[in-house]
């Protein structure tokens, strides 16, 4: 018997997990380990800021995966060692022959002073709360969607939050100026220059400015901070903060505290021999120079790499499974409308391209959530 131990039950780890469970034979283990207790659909942060529809329709308990054949543990994992394989959870010492890091970005809302004051954090369901009701309070006047760091989780989705909120206060007949400004010099340089045409088309006609190479040092009450740039004022701010690793992956030397997991990028090992990593606490480079977005299919894809890899080496074989770079990721573009960035993000240089918006593709990204869903939850 042979266990398996996936810790963090986000998209990549729960892919993982499900995978590892119809690959593996019956009396091996897979055991899945997060701090909460059910899982929840990050595409649908937005949607209930919004309004739009709550958390709760693409909420699942992680306790319907026991029924299908996977232990999951509930607690805190405040150790890891790579060397042994080894988990500690709430005190509770969890050996293993493969392990699997799946732990996603933490938000570090102390990074910049001011921001948990003065701001809403809408990357977190602890945020998610007071920033709707933040929005449902607004009649008016200047908002500001604000990226405080760089990697964050889900790359366009800061400007999917301003078209839908351009949409959402039009048809309350509010009047607010929407903002968004980053440290970066394009909407999305992972498409280029040209690339972002179509989304800086549709921020265009709305009348939401972008700010580039705007890097925020501090919030006060009323104005965002820039290194090198003019105060931005705001009536409302909606934060996306800056992310790290987490602190039980730098202690344990997985991760610089600056940094991120480090992979191979086809295979997802971390130098550790067994030990695999996916999804947002991970970097993998690309030709370019910069790095693979943190999105919810590649985290998918690589944790059923990973699946692949473990099944092999547990049962005596030589593991071919890689992962290819090939992904997307959808944007809705506001008017009931979505683009999608996709392409091959490991090609030299990565082609990568964002579609035009059509009704089309934010049906798809409805489709996308319900199939996931049902796949792994079975409804």
């Amino acid at each position: 018997m042979a266990r398996a131990l996936v810790l963090g039950g986000g998209f990549g780890g729960i892919a993982c997990a499900v995978a590892l469970r119809q690959q593996l034979t019956a009396a091996d283990e897979v055991l899945l380990v997060d701090r909460r207790e059910d899982f929840v659909m990050g595409l649908r942060k937005t949607w209930h800021l919004l309004g739009m529809s709550p958390l709760a329709y693409g909420t699942r308990h992680l306790s319907i995966l026991a029924g299908r054949g996977i232990d999951v543990v509930t607690g805190e994992i405040t150790a890891v060692d790579p060397s042994s394989h080894i988990a500690t959870v709430d005190g509770r010492t969890l050996e293993a022959d493969a392990l699997v890091l799946a732990m996603g970005a933490r938000v570090a809302m102390e990074a910049i002073p001011g921001l948990a004051e003065h701001g809403h954090n809408v990357w977190t369901r602890e945020g998610l709360e007071h920033g709707q009701a933040a929005v449902d309070a607004f009649r008016g006047g200047r908002v500001a969607v604000g990226i405080f760091g760089m990697p964050h989780p889900c790359p366009p989705a800061p400007y999917e939050l301003a078209l839908l909120l351009a949409d959402r206060f039009e048809d309350r007949g509010i009047e607010a100026e929407v903002t968004v400004f980053g440290p970066a010099p394009i909407t999305l340089p992972i498409v280029g220059a040209a690339g972002c045409a179509t989304l800086d088309a549709r921020l265009d006609e709305r009348g939401i400015p972008f700010l580039p190479g705007h890097a925020a040092t501090q919030v006060d009450a009323g104005a965002v901070r820039f290194d090198g740039q003019p105060d931005l004022p705001f009536d409302l701010l909606l934060a996306v903060p800056p992310h790290r690793a987490p602190s039980v992956l730098i202690q344990a030397g997985l991760a610089q505290p600056d940094g991120w997991v480090k992979v191979d990028r086809a295979t997802l090992e971390t130098g550790w021999p067994r030990v695999w990593a996916i999804g947002d606490c991970t970097a993998i480079g690309l030709s370019n120079g910069m790095a693979l977005p943190k999105a919810g299919l590649f985290a998918e894809r690589e944790g059923d790499v990973v699946a692949a890899r473990i099944a092999a080496i547990l049962g005596g074989d030589e593991p071919t499974a890689t992962f290819d770079g090939n992904g997307a990721c959808f944007i809705e573009m506001g008017g009931g409308e979505a683009s999608m960035i996709r392409g091959d993000f490991f090609a030299d240089p990565p082609a990568v391209e964002l579609t035009l918006p059509t009704h089309e593709q934010r049906e798809a990204k409805e489709r996308f959530e319900e199939e996931r869903l049902a796949r792994w939850f079975g409804a």
